[in-house]
């Protein structure tokens, strides 16, 4: 059973970056498992732009314009099918770690449900849970110079990312530091057995 790194944050909140970090930082390989990645790979018809109910845009990841607190922003939704994707990519990092294959995953827990898989399908005595966090001003202006990302996407889940009500085995800040610094605290993290998991398992017992 190898590792797991799961790295939990808003878009633009360095998540990738980090992750490419601890790949140069840690001894051994890992693996670079990426929401976007996933994304990416769902055929064009389901990636939707506003798309209504019951249009194939809708079933996959539906970008949708909204409102929240007064501000324009941009919603993330799935439908079925890719909440299927989502799933099976949670199932991916499970079955690399089981070959022994150590992971970093990168990845928006903007549903509770989305965790409590993870959870799930994980073991807990090697899967150490890193929320990534970044000033929300940070996050603005890095989305704003990344190519293709809307406007206010950030700003949609920057507070449901970490509204799970769970605690994090470590929770580093992307908003200053050198990324290698931020990896070098999660690489500390590591020589101490996680916790965060065995909280939730426990928590449904």
């Amino acid at each position: 059973m190898a590792n797991v790194i799961l790295l939990n944050g808003c878009s633009s909140a360095g998540k990738t970056t980090l992750a490419l970090a601890l790949q140069d930082v840690l001894s051994v390989p890992y693996q670079h498992i990426a929401l976007d990645q996933f994304r990416d790979g769902m055929p064009g018809r389901v990636r939707g732009l506003n798309s209504p109910a019951g249009d194939p845009g809708a079933t996959g990841l539906n970008v949708v314009p909204g409102v929240l607190h007064g501000e324009a922003v941009t919603h993330i939704q799935f439908g079925e099918y890719g909440e299927r994707v989502l799933a099976g990519m949670r199932r991916s990092v499970a079955t690399l770690s089981d070959l022994g294959c150590n992971v970093i995953v990168d990845d928006l827990l903007f549903k509770p449900a989305y965790l409590t898989d993870y959870v799930e399908v994980l073991n807990p005595d090697s899967t150490w849970f890193i929320g990534v966090t970044c000033g929300l001003d940070i996050v603005r202006e890095r989305e704003a110079s990344r190519p293709g990302r809307f406007p206010g996407t950030a700003v949609s889940h920057f507070e449901q990312v970490h509204a799970h009500g769970r605690s994090y085995d470590l929770t580093v800040d992307t908003s200053r530091k050198n990324p290698t610094a931020v990896a070098l605290e999660i690489a500390a993290r590591l020589q101490q057995a996680p916790t965060a998991f065995h909280s939730m398992v426990a928590d449904r017992l």
